[in-house]
């Protein structure tokens, strides 16, 4: 679960919404309204408020103080600093409201955000000492949350960095986009926010800041274990394998952070550590749950030594053993898993009754607190929630779909075992919680496919309930997406849900969609308004101008990123095509200085899309042709140069590695599109040929599987999908082969197209889900009819498929919530569907696809 998700779904049960709109009314401090002295003035957006002096512009960068909080004291230390501030005309900001200072420090927040209240701009290292050593006595015996970033100032809630103050950006040499400072030489670079204090090598600590740097660098201690692995961080703190020093055992450590990671009722790390060591030693002897070795404080920070539970998470388990995850299923495969996940399911119990036994409540079942081990030997590991059987405690937060706050008791488990009994055979649970209804229908679904025992059957029938939805989301209304007629109507209903979710008159988005949205300003392509309004007006429906009016005026807000999916040039394209030309020219010459220093060459964000996208306004402008051409030489040099660019390995996801980001939008493929495009604009022949390298490097980064797919290596997985995967590639590939043969594409055509097909896509949208696949497969085979591969997506799609309204709505990022947006809700799977049944493209850049009636025109281009 992406970190941010938690945070973001905490004011809205259907759509992912800004935390500072959770309970705000009720929570907003009086400082965000409240007169302030003569010449001072407010701004800011968002989460915070600014508040500063009306005069000179504040330094691009410098020591910075952080105050942090708790939601309990946050009031009291908000005034206290205010007050400092004005008297000494420190510029600062704060977060509006109380329940967003609890929101940042919850245990799926943010790490680097935990617990601050304050962030001061000091003008000089002068007002830097008297800010420090004011707050550090006026605040003394309040506290707050450590800031992991920072230097702590005594044992206060007072912290300093240097950084920032206004957003600038740099770029990486393998492409990535961070804040950056300006070093001496006038140069942008990082702006370190990794978790430990750190300085820039230029930058001189202020001498009063000695002895807190002394204090710090004492504060080590032995813990006695050699961490060996990290396997999990949150904002609570982090969880790893380690080894004894004096014996060589391996353990597992469980780190708690004071005053961080907070529950729905307010503890804190350390206080859930306590209570789950207390359950643990009180199920000794349990097989499958973990043994406590000792509890150890290092600092501030207390640890739990464990035994490490072996096996798998039931997650990765799954993953790779469910039999419908693949291009084909055999009635053996899917007899023999079902008899394993039957077994899986059956020992799970068995362990959640020895608990009961034992007076305890698990509290927080589902699948990434079940281990399974290469024998489908069970254990369970994060009793943070558990209780006293006899407390009939109600479960207040867990894992979407997997909780029912109606249950009580022993009745939590036993809810929960339901829901893992239905997960375990079609991993989509998470859309229970969206509509309780869905369970049936899923349940239909899984015996399609598997004999399901009957008390099994009867476990997910009378254990899964859930409560009462909000009313707008119920069952999807009866569409058929495997004929003509019935895709026409779910476009219908597609478009009437994201008209009946528009808000202009909100400022930060126009259409709700993923997280990632609220962070790029609401306007981009993959996240915001242009990728809806691009959809909408692809799949033939009326654009409302009231809509293109909201996108039109906030445009500037791309401008900080040069992409086009996610920033200006794809604002820019969306706004040239609904008419206004003048508009989309201002944000392309805004961009042009990132343009020049960006070493992205993806399509998402980088110099493929930006180039594609000069070449699409070079249809009337040849200067924006020139621009293009120079873009994809740009491109061909990275290509040629053999260096990885971000894209040959990718890093980490989490705590895991990510292998590598080959595919359309992050991958070398992107750039393959780029120059095929050039191709077919000028006749130079290098550009085909360009092509064909790029993919080629896309080739190297797939593995071959057993089942006869060729994906991307994503280091703990591989990946078929069309932003990161195997169906990017495929797509550029079948279009360059068009052009030219070539022996290394057509040979790796059949596993390309092979991986997208499996009966289980966990996630519906068009970059990372069933949309893209279906959209991808039908491309591949154009004529009459659309091939039996696309069809069998079609067929169950309704898997997914929810209704707002009584209109047809998909979930976003995780199931958790609906989206509307192009990457990954209804704008997607609306643009997918039209491109099967009209002659347009299901992304920008893309030909038509041929339809009956229609033929392939090479010069057409997806909005023809």
């Amino acid at each position: 679960m992406r970190e941010d998700l938690e945070l973001y779904s905490l004011a809205d049960r259907v759509f992912y919404e800004a935390p500072s709109r959770w309970e705000a009314a009720a929570t907003t401090f009086e400082l965000v309204e409240a007169a302030l002295p003569d010449g001072w003035v407010r701004g800011g957006n968002g989460d915070w408020c600014m508040v500063r002096p009306d005069g000179p512009d504040l330094p691009d960068q410098g020591w910075k103080v952080h105050v942090s909080a708790t939601p309990e004291n946050s009031s009291r230390v908000l005034a206290e600093v205010s007050r400092h501030c004005f008297a000494a005309g420190v510029a600062f900001k704060f977060l509006r409201t109380r329940n967003l200072v609890r929101a940042y420090s919850l245990k799926y927040a943010p790490r680097s955000a935990s617990g601050k209240l304050l962030t001061l701009y000091p003008v000089d290292d002068a007002q830097l000492e008297t800010t420090v050593k004011a707050l550090s006595t006026a605040l003394d015996g309040e506290r707050g949350p450590y800031v992991l970033t920072d230097l702590r100032i005594g044992g206060g809630p007072v912290f300093v960095r240097y950084g920032g103050f206004s957003v600038k950006h740099c770029f990486t040499p393998d492409g990535e986009q961070l804040l950056a400072v300006e070093n001496p030489d006038g140069e942008l670079v990082p702006d370190d926010r990794r978790p430990f204090f750190t300085t820039p090598e230029w930058v001189s600590t202020p001498g009063f800041l000695a002895p807190h740097l002394d204090a710090r660098s004492g504060q080590s201690a032995s813990l006695g274990y050699r961490i060996t692995e990290a396997l999990h961080f949150s904002n609570g703190g982090g969880v790893y394998l380690a080894r004894r020093e004096d014996d060589g055992t391996e353990v597992v450590l469980k780190e708690a952070r004071p005053l961080a990671g907070l529950d729905s009722s307010g503890r804190d790390a350390v206080a859930r550590l306590e209570h789950e060591v207390t359950a643990l030693r009180a199920l000794e002897g349990v097989a499958g749950v973990p043994r406590v070795h000792e509890v150890v404080d290092v600092w501030e920070h207390r640890f739990a030594v464990l035994d490490r539970v072996p096996g798998r998470t039931l997650q990765a388990w799954g993953a790779l053993h469910h039999p419908l995850v693949g291009p084909e299923t055999s009635p053996g495969a899917a007899r023999d898993y079902a008899e394993r996940a039957v077994r899986v399911l059956r020992r799970v119990t068995a362990v959640i009754e020895r608990i009961h036994e034992r007076g305890v409540v698990f509290g927080d079942l589902h699948p990434a607190n079940v281990l399974v081990d290469d024998e489908d030997r069970v254990g369970l590991v994060d009793f943070e929630a558990a209780s006293d059987i006899g407390d009939q405690r109600r479960q207040h937060m867990g894992y979407a779909g997997f909780t029912d706050p109606d249950a009580r008791g022993a009745e939590v488990d036993r809810q929960a075992l339901g829901a893992l009994a239905l997960w375990l055979f079609l991993p989509l649970t998470s859309l229970n919680a969206l509509h309780p209804g869905k369970a049936s229908e899923l349940l239909a679904a899984v015996e399609e496919h598997f004999t399901v025992p009957d008390d099994v059957r009867t476990l997910i029938l009378d254990r899964v309930r859930r409560p009462a939805p909000a009313t707008s989301v119920a069952a999807a209304p009866e569409v058929r997406f495997t004929d003509e007629p019935g895709r026409r109507a779910a476009r219908d209903s597609l478009a009437e849900a994201i008209r009946a979710t528009a808000a202009p008159d909100r400022d930060d988005r126009l259409f709700p969609g993923d997280v990632q949205g609220f962070l790029n300003g609401g306007t981009d392509f993959a996240f915001g308004a242009a990728g809806v309004l691009w959809a909408l007006r692809t799949a033939g429906h009326d654009v409302e101008p009231e809509h293109v009016a909201w996108l039109a005026e906030r445009a500037e807000r791309s401008a900080g990123r040069p992409g086009f999916f996610d920033g200006a040039h794809g604002t820019a394209h969306v706004l040239d095509l609904l008419g206004h030309p003048a508009r989309a020219a201002e944000l392309v010459d805004r961009a042009a200085p990132d343009v020049a220093r960006t070493q992205d060459v993806s399509l998402f964000s980088g110099l493929a899309g930006i180039g594609l996208n000069h070449l699409h306004l070079g249809e009337r402008d040849p200067a924006q042709l020139a621009r293009a051409l120079e873009i994809a030489d740009r491109v061909a040099e990275a290509v040629e140069s053999g260096r990885s660019h971000g894209i040959d390995a990718a890093g980490r996801v989490g705590l895991r590695d990510a292998g590598t980001r080959g595919g359309l939008l992050r991958g070398w493929s992107g750039p393959a599109l780029l120059f095929l495009r050039c191709y077919e604009a000028t006749g130079r022949r290098h550009h085909l040929d360009l092509a064909v390298r790029a993919l080629h490097r896309d080739l190297d980064l797939c593995v071959s599987r057993p089942d006869g797919t060729l994906q991307v290596d994503g280091g703990f997985r591989t990946l078929p999908y069309l932003d990161v995967g195997s169906a990017g590639i495929a797509l550029v590939a079948d279009e360059v082969l068009r052009h030219v043969p070539d022996e290394r594409l057509s040979g790796s055509s059949a596993g390309l197209h092979r991986s997208c097909r499996s009966t289980l896509v966990v996630q519906s949208g068009l970059f990372a889900g069933r949309a893209g696949l279906l959209a991808t497969l039908a491309r591949s085979s154009p004529g009459e009819r659309l091939p039996e591969s696309a069809v069998a997506h079609l067929s169950v799609l309704h898997w997914h498929a929810l209704g707002y309204h009584g209109h047809l709505a998909f979930p976003g990022e995780g199931n958790f919530r609906l989206s509307m947006d192009f990457a990954t809700g209804n704008a997607g799977v609306l643009a997918a569907l039209a491109s099967l049944d009209e002659p347009v493209g299901f992304m920008p850049f893309l030909e038509p696809l041929p339809t009956p009636g229609h033929h392939r025109n090479p010069l057409l281009g997806s909005n023809s």
